[in-house]
């Protein structure tokens, strides 16, 4: 979103687009903070593309359709950008793009093929596309500085050589056959669990499956993986907490191990019947580096061809994240799931209140223990309370038994597990 927008402009319209700096919206102003190296802007390798087109055009009816335009936009990038690339919406309309695989003017090209596919879809015509790319030049507290694309981008992004590269992946070489050797198979768990963490303990993952119900019908929606980590040698279980200090690579290799033991479990108790979906853990921890990015996108594809909606993913360690790394974290997970959840540790107000604007479509959390009739309808009413401002649905789970999981459906919960037994 251009500052000063309304007030006369340059007839080019890149040269107009570049006369103001792009406001950011005050929730996006941490995730962009780590790409302002000077190196990284001045090589040409971050971008916007403006929105700017499709809201003029729909006018009024931009508010009633601009989620629609945002969903269409992420998956576009989401596909484009790929695992090694960062995108996030920073403004109503601006999306901030990072391929640092790609030089200044490729990646201008990239751009602006994004926007036309965007604007092709909601207008069938993409003819402002050119004046809604721009190379990020600086970024500031609050807003970017940005220029218009190179003037040999257009030419680049309509070349066949140039589409046909960026469309269709090289076949690799064919290798030599090697001599079939007997091998008793690995299981895919074997790669994750146990493992020696980076503290010397040796730990073991295991899951397993409590069933969810929608609250309106009271009809189970699948199953939630319930995981737990065991240290070896002492039997001690890890708390949530003890679990978000380990090691990046360590929370990496719970997750993982996680999902695969789900996996065993429901192949083992289901007897072939697939379920409408799984809600799957995911850490924040993991989200945040590379590798662990591109091993969820793998696992969450696969485990979504397992099930008949898709799966659920639950982010966990979210208490304290900004708003705006968690935007950026739920983007890349979004296209591989139904929905998108944050599983909270603090049910306050205040804690809940603090995930508005993260891109959730779901706030989770258990049930406290050991509370009577009315403890529980005073912390429920609150806790619903807040959650419903910030997302659609609230998933409360290890309800003590059916009355209390009336009392929640009563309340506005949406999904509910309950203890067992």
């Amino acid at each position: 979103m251009r500052e000063g927008a309304g007030s006369e402009v340059a007839a080019d319209p890149r040269v107009a687009a570049a006369t103001a700096p792009r406001l950011v919206s005050a929730g996006a102003e941490d995730a962009l903070e780590r790409f302002s190296d000077p190196a990284l802007l001045a090589a040409g390798k971050v971008n916007v593309i403006s929105l700017e087109a499709v809201e003029a055009r729909f006018g009024p009816r931009w508010e009633l359709r601009r989620d629609q335009v945002y969903d269409f936009a992420v998956r576009v990038l989401e596909r484009g950008v790929g695992a090694g690339g960062f995108f996030v919406r920073v403004s109503p309309t601006d999306f901030f793009i990072v391929q640092p695989d790609l030089g200044r003017v490729a990646g201008q090209a990239a751009c602006l093929r994004y926007l036309r596919e965007v604007l092709n879809h909601f207008l069938g015509d993409a003819g402002m596309a050119v004046s809604g790319v721009l190379q990020v030049t600086k970024i500031g507290k609050g807003r970017l500085e940005a220029r218009g694309m190179d003037a040999s981008v257009e030419a680049l992004a309509e070349s066949p050589t140039f589409q046909r590269e960026e469309e269709t992946e090289p076949e690799p070489p064919p290798a030599a056959k090697p001599e079939p050797v007997e091998e008793p198979a690995e299981h895919p768990l074997d790669r994750w669990t146990p493992f020696v963490a980076a503290d010397g303990r040796t730990l073991r993952v295991s899951a397993t499956l409590e069933p969810v119900y929608e609250l309106k019908g009271f009809s189970r929606i699948g199953f939630r993986m319930v995981r737990r980590v065991i240290v070896m040698n002492t039997g001690e279980e890890l708390s949530p907490q003890q679990i978000s200090m380990l090691s990046t690579a360590d929370v990496l290799r719970v997750d993982l191990a996680t999902v695969v033991r789900g996996l065993d479990r429901l192949a083992a108790e289901s007897s072939g019947e697939q379920q409408l979906s799984l809600i799957v853990p995911l850490s924040f921890t993991s989200l945040s580096s590379q590798k662990g990015r591109n091993e969820f996108a793998k696992q969450l594809k696969e485990t979504g061809a397992k099930v008949r909606l898709g799966v659920i993913c639950e982010i966990g360690d979210i208490d304290g994240v900004p708003p705006s790394a968690l935007l950026a974290a739920t983007s890349l997970v979004r296209p591989f799931t139904l929905l998108v959840a944050g599983r909270m540790i603090d049910t306050s107000p205040r804690a809940i209140a603090r995930m508005e604007g993260s891109g959730l479509q779901a706030i989770s959390f258990e049930c406290p223990p050991g509370l009577g009739d009315a403890e529980f309808i005073g912390w429920a009413t609150v806790a619903i309370r807040a959650a419903k401002r910030v997302a659609k649905s609230v998933m409360i789970y290890r309800a003590r038994s059916a009355k209390q999981a009336g009392m929640l459906a009563s309340l506005g919960a949406s999904h509910v597990s309950l203890v067992a037994g």
